[in-house]
């Protein structure tokens, strides 16, 4: 992956006072890494927000801190604010060039759709998004194709051990059998209807059958009536006693 170059500057405004540096148009970061003091710089906002579309979260930046610092960073978090939606603080993290590290590479999805996809019959259902890899910094990749073409019939799949990808600059630790996208029958507006009164059906008779042993308990332990014969040993009948009157 090309290495992105950002301009940053020494920050000495901490706290709530940022929020001058966001009226600003910059924004407030720090950068940090193992064994490394952190340091508070700001940079522009809507030249980060070009970088970070470029590079992700997988992406090498040449950080230049002044006119002199420049460091491999990489965007290891950005807070938001919650109403505007609008980043207000990023989190850069200095990698060792020399030692590997972990991060989340998207699977992306190319190539023609099925034909039976097309005519509305089936689904190309992706149940991965994306995967942890680990690799030198200067070896990470922005995503990992995943090419469709190959689906043809229904639970056709392409699993995690059949990405295309370089493995040995990239390591992965997820099952090799794990399923990333597959051909599944789709479910029209008529099947979701049958399924549904289907489930109504069964949720009657189970209440009905409910009901009726409910009903079945009941009538066993019931005493018998007033003057109503009760079977005795010996098969004669005799009848109920009755209450003893006040």
């Amino acid at each position: 992956m090309d290495r992105l170059s950002l301009q940053a500057e020494e920050r000495i405004i901490l706290g709530k006072k940022v929020k001058n540096l966001r009226k600003d148009g910059q924004l407030p970061g720090h950068v940090f890494g193992k064994g490394l003091e952190t340091e508070h710089v700001s940079v522009d906002g809507k030249t980060f927000l070009k970088i970070f579309k470029e590079a992700g979260e997988t992406g090498l930046i040449d950080l230049k801190i002044g006119t002199e610092t420049i460091r491999p960073v990489m965007v290891k978090g950005i807070q938001y604010n919650p109403v505007s939606g609008q980043p207000v603080h990023i989190d850069f993290y200095q990698v060792n060039m020399s030692e590997t590290v972990k991060v989340p590479v998207p699977l992306v999805l190319i190539g023609d759709e099925p034909e039976s996809v097309k005519l509305g019959e089936t689904i190309v259902l992706q149940t991965l998004n994306e995967i942890e890899v680990e690799a030198l910094p200067a070896d990470l990749i922005e995503k990992i194709e995943v090419d469709i073409t190959v689906l043809k019939n229904i639970d056709d799949a392409i699993t995690v051990g059949q990405l295309n990808f370089d493995r040995t600059k990239l390591t992965i630790e997820t099952d090799p059998e794990e399923i990333v996208v597959k051909l599944a029958p789709a479910i029209t507006e008529e099947m979701k209807k049958q399924a549904e009164e289907a489930a109504a059906e069964t949720a009657a008779a189970a209440a009905e059958t409910e009901a009726g042993a409910e009903k079945a308990e009941g009538a066993e332990g019931e005493a018998p009536a007033e003057g109503e014969a009760v079977p005795v040993e010996g098969g004669e009948e005799k009848p109920a006693e009755e209450a003893p009157k006040e």
